[in-house]
């Protein structure tokens, strides 16, 4: 991609109205752009990210025998009246024309959904276990939208459904879809921690959550500093410093970002919905969430350092005086190498700057000083910079 072709442009300053790192860096970059409080586009820098996101937690997903679907973002009443949730204050409730009472609601979670599809398709307990997932945008009416993508009224989730025929089997899967979100935040970038929590509206049995520790974090959770059980303060007896109940090492107080969540449902939503002796679960990532958790995590003071894995490009190559960088750029799209080029007639500074905010994994620079078929780069995680002939970049 030419950066003088893309569609966004660099900010010089920090939007006035966002306070958060992820909000601050992935504004200034050209990756989001905020059209309301907890409403944001993810811009063309933005979008390739959620797309290197969207591809591992579909690798992962499949790999446990995850099938993708797509549901619909409009549910009816009659989904909600079937499980009591109609009254929840969190959906955004939506009116049909004059002349039609039905009412929906946008959705802002599908277990009444996806069961009620289900129940036509299970016949027998012989057709279990099944596992469904989709990536779709949710909608919840947060009262206090805040925190850049950490938390927002709009967002992309993908949520995964289970079925099951008996308590064992359903353990069993939520162990194993327990090791492949651990695997996805990993892939990411992220060390998590894996942490007792509460229900809420999903389920009245204790759930676990995905905490990456960080002092934006808007949970807090008591996490043993010797084995890492962790419980969130929500539901938690335990206190700073007290013994942890698992291996009486000493248990810390830490603020942390929730980037993903399980939840057993028992039979719930099976029950309403005529599927007998049927035991869910439910799974929960958000996407735009977990790329802003990767921000948080992943900065310094000169802007954002994507892991190489989520990167909505691979290389950024910057052409700096009169020097051309056209044909190493032609050499890396031939390769299929991720290339963001830089050829606008900007100073040297300038485009320096912008490649720190923009944080690419490694900057290679072309010009007068490097020579005739070679390239200055620099990882942006590192300080040591190096020349390498022009041919063996693609090769980094």
């Amino acid at each position: 991609m030419r950066q003088s072709q893309l569609f966004t442009k660099t900010l010089r300053s920090d939007p006035k109205d966002e306070t958060s790192v992820n909000a601050r860096l992935l504004a200034r970059g050209g990756f989001i752009y905020k059209n309301s409080a907890g409403v944001y586009t993810f811009l063309p820098l933005g979008w390739r990210v959620i797309g290197k996101i969207a591809q591992i937690i579909r690798e992962e997903m499949n790999a446990i025998a995850g099938q993708e679907i797509f549901m619909p973002a409009l549910v009816e009443k009659k989904y909600w009246l079937a499980t009591n949730r109609w009254d929840t204050p969190i959906g955004f409730r939506v009116q049909g024309l004059e002349d039609r009472v039905t009412s929906f609601t946008l959705g802002w979670t599908h277990e009444e959904v996806i069961t009620e599809i289900a129940s036509h398709f299970i016949r027998s307990l012989k057709d279990l276990p099944l596992a469904v997932y989709q990536i779709q945008t949710k909608f919840r009416n947060e009262a206090r939208a805040k925190s850049g993508l950490l938390r927002g009224r709009e967002f992309m989730m993908k949520d995964l459904y289970s079925f099951h025929s008996s308590q064992e089997d359903f353990e069993n899967y939520y162990q194993k879809v327990r090791r492949a979100y651990e695997k996805i935040f990993r892939r990411c970038g992220l060390k998590t921690i894996y942490t007792i929590a509460a229900g809420g509206a999903f389920t009245g049995s204790q759930t676990h959550e995905f905490q990456v520790i960080s002092p934006v974090g808007e949970d807090m959770i008591l996490v043993c500093q010797k084995c890492r059980y962790a419980e969130n303060k929500e539901i938690s007896q335990l206190k700073n410093s007290d013994p942890c109940p698992k291996c009486r090492g000493v248990v810390k107080k830490e603020p942390a970002i929730e980037v993903g969540n399980i939840f057993p449902l028992g039979t719930k939503y099976s029950a309403a919905f005529n599927l007998k002796n049927v035991i869910m679960g439910s799974y929960g990532i958000g996407l735009g969430r977990l790329m802003g958790a990767v921000v948080e995590v992943h900065h310094d003071q000169d802007g954002i350092i994507w892991p190489e894995s989520v990167a909505p490009y691979q290389i950024h190559l910057l052409e700096i005086g009169k020097a051309t960088a056209r044909k190493i750029y032609q050499d890396l799209q031939a390769k299929a190498v991720a290339v963001l080029y830089d050829d606008r007639p900007l100073a040297a500074g300038e485009k320096l700057k912008d490649a720190d905010l923009l944080g690419l994994p490694i900057r290679a620079i072309v010009s007068e000083k490097t020579g005739a078929g070679k390239v200055e780069i620099r990882k942006r995680n590192q300080n040591k910079c190096s020349i390498i002939s022009a041919k063996t970049l693609a090769l980094i």
